[in-house]
């Protein structure tokens, strides 16, 4: 069970609610925060007088002031005229971290929502209610308006819901769950909305997969490191303590560790070679880079995770209600950004290690690693592939913060592109996830032509559980089974698992 509000959410907690389904409820101290906000709320309305997002209209709309018979109509057409994405759906696991992370937001007690609203919300979420949110239509400031449009719509009885992988209507849906359509008070509509939920949820979770995705690129290169009869020297931790950036250091631990006791790389101690090839050598460096940079990236989305991002935001100590632009998303923006150039070069560099893989004038490996080259092309497009994965990455890596189109006649004339650049992570993500699933076949089939030598203790762990997935390459066949075979093991943790049972809990 997590509780909402009294301690900060992390990334882990996310993928606990949004993938395993675990339970959620409010603390006693949240409720009371709530209700003291919500308070305020109605003494405005109770005075009259007009503030904004509680007896207004919104955006440019926020000189109308609503008499008090219009407020639920009101409430109920912001929500709907919101209702305006297009595209796929989000993932259901990013949909239930949507409702998480706004209840987590609303929580905080500076909405002056009705603990009644957040409490239907959360029966959504614990009661596998999932809401349809096409994954497009954001601009990222003024929140996550049309993703969260249609997370509130199904409180309504309104639009849809994902089922068994299809999309129905939620009305029968709530039925079937013994759940009643709500009825939204002033105020109320704005607060489900005016959020950086979606945004935040994407990122949270792709997070997630990004942290286990930087150990599988050590476990790769260190795969690689062994196929092309590579030295240890480079991860010296001595070099990594004179430029003592953590992922560096802990890059150099990670392949150190893999590598241990590794035949195939003390056979070639005294060979000619006097240095390894950049995406050798300079793993540490680059693997390290990036590995700071998710850093960075997680600590902004926790921060965010736990923030108040509504506008306006009622002060129920001082009974002051203020406007402001925390529903902006560029701190989000910005680090998805980061992340996206970060997680692209790790498939740039895990793309030259597989060039070299195939390269016999660079390896002394069979041509394209299969011993009967010619009539077998072996693993000759598959560097195409990753080639061309890699080339996509470069077009997804360009920032989506960089650009700005001002919505609501001038209004709004600064927006973060936030949920974009979120999205293309995740997108980024799963091409770098095929392209170290290629790096790892590749390398695979370079150690078994360098048989009897066994690779180091994590590497020959990896090899030895790659080999119960896919079989050595003899004769070509079709490879793009190899490659889900691979990419679906490292999705499910248990490649990343074969490998920590020989060396311990790697390090990112």
């Amino acid at each position: 069970m997590i509780i909402i509000g009294d301690e900060w959410l992390t990334i882990y907690d996310v993928e606990k609610v949004a993938r395993g389904h675990e339970k959620v409820k409010l603390s006693d101290s949240a409720i009371g925060r709530m209700a003291d906000s919500r308070a305020w709320v109605d003494r405005v309305l109770e005075s009259e007088k007009p503030v904004y997002g509680i007896n207004t209209g919104f955006g440019e709309l926020s000189k109308v002031f609503i008499p008090a018979n219009e407020r639920e109509k009101l409430q109920r057409n912001l929500i709907l005229s919101h209702c305006t994405g297009v595209g796929d759906f989000l993932p259901a696991d990013v949909a239930r971290a949507v409702m998480l992370l706004r209840v987590n937001s609303l929580a905080n007690g500076y909405s002056g929502i009705r603990v009644e609203t957040v409490h239907a919300l959360l029966d959504l979420l614990n009661r596998d209610v999932t809401p349809a949110i096409p994954c497009k239509g954001s601009v990222g400031a003024s929140g996550d308006l049309a993703p969260l449009a249609h997370m509130a719509a199904v409180l309504l009885g309104e639009g849809s819901v994902l089922k068994n992988g299809k999309c129905v209507p939620s009305g029968p849906e709530l039925t079937a769950k013994g759940l009643v359509p709500l009825k939204l008070a002033a105020k109320e509509g704005l607060a489900l909305i005016n959020g950086t939920q979606a945004m935040t949820a994407v990122a949270a979770l792709v997070l997630v997969d990004c942290e286990r995705l930087m150990k599988i690129a050590d476990i790769s290169a260190a795969l690689s490191l062994e196929a092309l009869r590579g030295t240890r020297a480079a991860f010296d931790r001595r070099i990594a303590a004179i430029r003592p950036h953590k992922g560096q250091t802990d890059t150099c631990n990670n392949i150190l560790a893999l590598t241990e006791s590794s035949q195939i790389i003390e056979n070639h101690t005294y060979c000619e070679k006097v240095q390894d090839a950049y995406s050798i050598r300079c793993v540490p460096q680059v693997h390290g880079a990036s590995k700071d940079a998710l850093g960075r990236a997680v600590e902004t989305v926790n921060i965010e995770m736990n923030s108040v991002t509504d506008n306006p935001i009622v002060m129920a100590d001082t009974g002051e209600i203020i406007s402001g632009g925390n529903f902006h998303g560029q701190p989000i923006a910005l680090v998805m950004d980061y992340l996206k150039i970060a997680i692209a070069e790790i498939g740039n560099i895990s793309e030259r290690r597989i060039n070299r893989q195939v390269d016999p004038s660079l390896n002394g490996l069979p041509a394209f690693l299969t011993a009967y080259p010619g009539v077998n092309s072996g693993f000759m497009i598959l560097q195409y592939t990753a080639a061309s994965l890699v080339s996509e990455n470069k077009v997804l890596a360009h920032p989506a913060s960089v650009d700005s189109i001002p919505t609501s006649a001038n209004q709004e004339d600064h927006v973060s592109m936030g949920t974009i650049a979120a999205r293309q992570a995740r997108e980024i993500y799963e091409n770098v996830k095929y392209i170290l699933g290629i790096e790892i076949l590749g390398a695979c089939q370079g150690i078994d032509f360098l048989m009897p030598l066994k690779p180091g203790k994590g590497t020959a762990s990896v090899h030895a559980y790659v080999r119960t997935i896919v079989s050595h390459l003899d004769e070509d066949r079709i490879l793009n089974t190899d490659i889900h075979a691979i990419c679906d093991v490292i999705a499910d943790n248990s490649l990343l698992d074969s490998a920590e049972k020989s060396t311990g809990i790697l390090l990112v």
